[in-house]
């Protein structure tokens, strides 16, 4: 008996391990994947980011005490400043994943030239001039661990480090350069001690730099009005031999209730792809928490007037004149109307394969409203809208329109025979397909931008719905002549639920 209990007792002890295991599981809503070919491009397009960031960098001075024993000179202090890099090359360089670890970057036989102020001084003589400075042989290696704060940044570490030059020559310029150019061999020599001893430290600080200005990054951002949008690392960046992966957690909240929506995102795995630089998995998780937030925060609520309507039905034989008689004739009414439509349930995400679909249940109030008096319901009557998603990028931006499939009306039994109810079956499906839909597809057209990188635009880019999830696959340029600030908030642009997108977030 007694070991009957004991074995019951370890198998609940068993499956409570395996139920709080898996309750602590969080999975992403957004996946970002940079491939090799990321990789690849980044050498390139770092060059021209170096090339532009040394121009602007101010260098420490070198400063240091030589003998010249040929001189029968005891020691002779030296100061070079205003050190500028004009050119340099590092034409092998290549970066590469180390799976579990990070990224290492490798650069060898690279040369880089160097003009500088210099000021010498001993207990014979002092002089000031300019000198160029050529060195060969710069060998630079390091690993770039990628990890996470407890805030959700993302955070940047130089691990193995080691950076040397193997050769420098030094020519002065000046009255007296014949004379300096004699004796500048034997000052190369620590040129070269301090300026190895620096490199590392150097690069350390820019690691560190870089880490300061992740830090500010707003990982939850304001939409507008109505949401926000949390996209902070979930999880430090998952690195195999192919592809680094960046977990978010990619969950929209109404703006004064940060609680999560009362759904859990699900496991999805992004397809084994390389042609690619950049995948992005847009979760269908992260709809339903948009759908969720902005029906919370009553964003779905919308009343037009029959102008705003007719301005935007389409002009042909299906027309505002047809509709409007078509009520006429049934209330013999002659005021104007209002057409108020409010979200009953939080709209309905599904993404299958190649189809991405919207259901919104929804009611609908027709109303009447003369000068003189309040507004008067003429009929109200729930309704499913099914449409259909459409997706292109154009730019920067992520552009949606919608498109009715089906529109159905939810009427009691008792009604269902009257024949002047069911007619709006119709006259409410034009409104909705020539009135409400064109409005929400101009807003549409806006888009929202994409999270990129300072000065990166998408290029070749492609939109595939698979089941569960969206996937962007895109390639990367870099251009100089970009504007816009660094970001990774670029969801910030979307209000799905309103069916418009915002360039920016509301102050």
């Amino acid at each position: 008996m007694h070991t009957k209990i004991v074995g019951v007792l370890w198998g609940c002890f068993f499956l409570w391990n395996l139920y709080t295991s898996s309750a602590q599981t969080i999975y992403p809503g957004i996946k970002a994947r940079a491939t090799q070919r990321a990789l690849d491009y980044g050498v390139q397009a770092g060059m021209e980011m170096i090339e532009q960031m040394l121009k602007e960098k101010n260098i420490p001075d070198l400063k240091g005490s030589e003998s010249l024993e040929f001189l029968k000179v005891d020691y002779v202090n030296y100061n070079f400043s205003n050190i500028k890099i004009n050119a340099f090359s590092f034409p092998n360089t290549s970066l590469a994943f180390v799976p579990g670890v990070g990224i290492k970057a490798l650069t060898n036989h690279g040369t880089a030239n160097i003009s500088t102020d210099w000021e010498i001084k001993s207990s014979l003589f002092q002089d000031t001039g300019g000198a160029d400075l050529f060195l060969s042989g710069v060998y630079f290696t390091g690993i770039i661990v990628l990890a996470r704060n407890d805030f959700g940044h993302p955070i940047l570490k130089l691990q193995d480090c080691y950076a040397q030059v193997n050769h420098a020559h030094v020519s002065f310029s000046g009255e007296l350069s014949v004379l300096y150019n004699s004796f500048a061999e034997p000052m190369e020599k620590p040129i070269l001690k301090n300026l190895n001893e620096m490199l590392c430290p150097i690069i350390m600080n820019e690691v560190e730099a870089l880490n300061a200005n992740l830090s500010t990054i707003e990982v939850l951002t304001k939409i507008d009005n109505y949401t926000l949008l949390d996209y902070s690392l979930i999880s430090s960046p998952e690195i195999t031999e192919n592809y680094i992966d960046l977990n978010l957690k990619g969950v929209v909240y109404p703006l004064e209730d940060l609680t999560d929506p009362p759904f859990s995102p699900v496991p999805f795995v992004l397809p084994e792809r390389g042609d690619s630089m950049l995948y992005v998995g847009i979760s269908e998780f992260f709809f339903k928490s948009a759908s969720f937030a902005y029906f919370t925060a009553g964003a779905f609520n919308v009343t037009l007037s029959t102008k705003e309507i007719s301005n935007h039905l389409v002009q042909n034989s299906q027309g505002v004149g047809n509709v409007l008689s078509r009520i006429a004739e049934i209330y013999i009414l002659s005021q104007p109307f209002l057409v108020r439509v409010m979200a009953t349930e939080p709209p309905v995400i599904s993404l299958l394969p190649g189809n991405f679909t919207l259901d919104i249940p929804a009611s609908i109030m027709i109303l009447t409203q003369s000068k003189n008096s309040t507004a008067e319901a003429i009929v109200s009557m729930d309704f499913v809208a099914s449409t259909s998603v459409g997706l292109v990028i154009l730019g920067q931006r992520l552009v949606c329109s919608l498109s009715l499939n089906r529109f159905r009306l939810s009427l009691p039994e008792s009604n269902r025979s009257n024949i002047e109810v069911l007619r709006f079956e119709n006259i409410l499906s034009s409104i909705l397909h020539f009135g409400i839909l064109p409005l929400a597809n101009a807003k549409l057209q806006q888009g929202f931008p994409l999270p990129n990188p300072h000065k990166i635009s998408f290029v070749n880019s492609d939109i595939e719905v698979f089941e569960g999830f969206l996937l962007i696959s895109t390639d990367l340029k870099y251009e100089t002549s970009l504007k816009q600030q660094p970001s990774f908030h670029g969801w910030e642009g979307l209000n799905f639920i309103n069916g418009q997108w915002r360039g920016k977030p509301a102050a």
